[in-house]
């Protein structure tokens, strides 16, 4: 393995398949470094009240993520978030949490996992202020330097970071989230993940395989979610 391989994960904190590959983010990171870029699936007018018709809509999809990787979700979210019809899911809090944990402390992998337990296992509001600041604190950072960098990471800059992800995601010719792409001596591969959901052990074999030989490139469809939401 050599200094310029890396592995980049383009990722939505709000993307049940991304919370489903959580084992492979995981296990990747005793590999390579790791390199997240945040799509924004659901901001702006992509925003989504928690209604009837949402759940009815995701509850399909999170039992076939819980079929293919045995990724479970938890009451808080079955019983709870998913009937609180006040809530709304906005992937720009979240995702600005995940820049700013990184700049804080290096902590960006941390935060990222941390959301996704808070919102599929505990049914957490993860676009609340209140609810980040408290995760920053779970996963050791300090309440003060997290809130400062979170402010200014609000608005134009986690935008830019939503812009770039998505040219990021074109030019590795991803469809979606997730999506995971090798970078080795500048060349981009992008990374057939379905034959490792639920096999976090092979993937990190796998990736330190590829680490020092570079693989094909893989065009095979598989599910995940779109940029604009979990069609796909």
């Amino acid at each position: 393995m050599t200094t310029e391989t890396r592995l980049h994960y383009i990722y939505d904190p709000l993307c049940g398949w991304c919370y489903a590959v959580a084992p492979l983010v995981k296990a990747a990171r005793d590999v390579l470094p790791i390199t997240l870029h945040g799509g924004g699936m659901m901001t702006g007018t992509r925003r989504q009240q928690v209604t009837p018709e949402w759940k009815a809509y995701v509850g399909p999809n999170d039992r076939q993520i819980t079929q293919a990787t045995g990724q479970g979700f938890g009451e808080g979210y079955w019983n709870g978030l998913l009937n609180d019809h006040s809530a709304w899911l906005d992937s720009e809090p979240p995702t600005t949490a995940v820049l700013a944990a990184e700049r804080v402390n290096g902590a960006g992998l941390d935060m990222l996992a941390r959301l996704y337990e808070a919102h599929y296992l505990e049914g957490l509001r993860i676009a609340d202020e209140a609810v980040l600041i408290m995760l920053a604190q779970q996963i050791g950072l300090v309440q003060s330097a997290f809130t400062e960098v979170l402010n200014d990471l609000r608005g134009n800059a986690v935008s830019s970071h939503f812009a770039e992800s998505r040219a990021f995601l074109d030019r590795s010719g991803g469809r979606g989230f997730p999506t995971f792409v090798l970078e080795r001596n500048g060349t981009l591969e992008r990374l057939n993940r379905k034959a490792f959901l639920g096999r976090p052990d092979a993937w990190q074999n796998a990736l330190e395989t590829m680490a020092v030989s570079v693989p094909p490139t893989i065009v095979a469809v598989e599910a995940g979610c779109g940029p604009n939401g979990c069609a796909i």
